[in-house]
């Protein structure tokens, strides 16, 4: 089955929601007109239940059909602070705010299955339509947890997708296991002691300690972890020093820590800060970690994946693939596949800006597709048969 016939009904609809967010974008946490704009809709729609408010400012809709199953489809508002560089005439209007991961089009794919699902009813249960804020960095999936997401609206099972710059345009990959990776931060404070520039036997120069520090955590990578297993050591940040002739006392270090498994999880912290405190040790500097847990894997349910990618070969045909190359990117749906089984799947957005680009653009082809997918995991997960 293609793309269903009433969605395509109201594509042009849906791109007007579409630029419409787009040209409104709102952080995380701030998404209030995007919400207001969501429980709008559904309200026009006729969801049965809207529930607003819910890990600060996400929207949760009900869609009822009889007693059955509970099934989550879920998507995310929020947008990025980057300065748009696009010409369209729904560039953003909110200065140094753009959506520039394509979350308003995840919004809009959502609010149309809403519109067809709360129509035509076709399964018995109920839709429960997650509208999460703060994605971007900020853990809003996990914030709505937190606030009881899961204790209010009791799922079986959860669903979400993702635009893939790169992959074709209406191309749907999703597959079983590990699809994107946890993302811990850290950051290193350097202690060690000032001089002039002429005189560094006076000094326990942080700057050499600290480019020590750098090439030493390489070797988790290469000399300590499981080569089995994938692992991502990046310092994003060094910053010390005022002056060209004055070795500062001090300097700061941080990055980014990424994998898939717990294993490599529980190695990872204890070694990370031990190799940082020999090392600074050895120069006679004191080194100040803070290491900060960031979200968890993203790893889809065998049975749930293989379900979505049946339904993506219904819509999609030959461009259903379960060939989901796995991303070292991280992404918060990670926290409600802790909690429930599903899937997270990747919608091809073409030869599209990347993700996180000022020139990106969700393409609006996907609308119709995307939505379709989404309609069509709630109707078959909650089948009247």
């Amino acid at each position: 089955m293609p793309i269903i016939n009433r969605i395509s009904e109201f594509h042009e609809k849906m791109i007007e929601w579409r630029q419409d967010i787009h040209s409104h974008p709102e952080l995380a946490y701030q998404e209030k007109r995007t919400a207001n704009k969501v429980a709008e809709l559904l309200r026009e729609f006729g969801v049965d239940e809207i529930h607003e408010g819910i890990g600060g400012t996400g929207v949760v809709g009900v869609i009822k059909n009889g007693d059955g199953p509970k099934i989550g489809l879920r998507a995310d508002m929020d947008a990025l602070p980057i300065t748009e560089a696009n010409q369209c005439n729904h560039v953003s209007t909110n200065k140094g705010v753009m959506h520039a991961c394509g979350h308003d089009g995840h919004t809009t794919m959502l609010l149309g299955a809403a519109r067809y699902l709360s129509e035509t009813r076709n399964f018995k249960g109920e839709v429960i339509l997650i509208f999460q804020p703060a994605e971007e960095g900020f853990a809003g999936a996990k914030a709505m947890i937190d606030d009881g997401l899961f204790e209010k609206f009791p799922v079986d099972s959860i669903y979400g997708m993702h635009n893939m710059p790169g992959l074709e345009t209406g191309h749907i990959a999703v597959g079983p296991g590990p699809r994107m990776a946890a993302a811990d931060n850290f950051e290193i404070k350097i202690n060690g002691k000032g001089s002039h520039a002429a005189m560094p036997y006076q000094s326990i120069d942080p700057i050499v300690c600290g480019s020590a520090v750098v090439q030493a955590i390489q070797s988790l990578v290469s000399r300590n972890a499981d080569p089995r297993k994938t692992l991502v050591v990046s310092v994003t940040q060094f910053n010390s020093g005022h002056a060209n002739n004055v070795i500062p006392d001090f300097a700061n270090l941080a990055g980014t820590i990424r994998y898939f498994d717990k294993d490599t999880s529980e190695f990872i912290r204890k070694k990370f800060p031990k190799i940082v405190k020999d090392v600074c040790e050895s120069f006679g500097a004191i080194a100040e970690i803070d290491y900060k847990e960031g979200y968890p894997p993203t790893i889809n349910d065998n049975d749930a994946a293989i379900f979505a990618l049946d339904i993506a070969k219904d819509i999609a045909g030959e461009k259903a693939t379960d060939k989901q190359p796995p991303s070292m990117g991280s992404e918060d749906f990670s926290y409600f596949l802790q909690k429930k089984p599903g899937a997270y799947a990747y919608i091809g957005n073409g030869n599209s800006a990347s993700l996180h680009n000022p020139s990106y653009d969700f393409n609006d082809e996907n609308l119709s597709i995307g939505a379709s997918f989404l309609s069509k995991i709630a109707e078959k997960a909650l089948s009247k048969n």
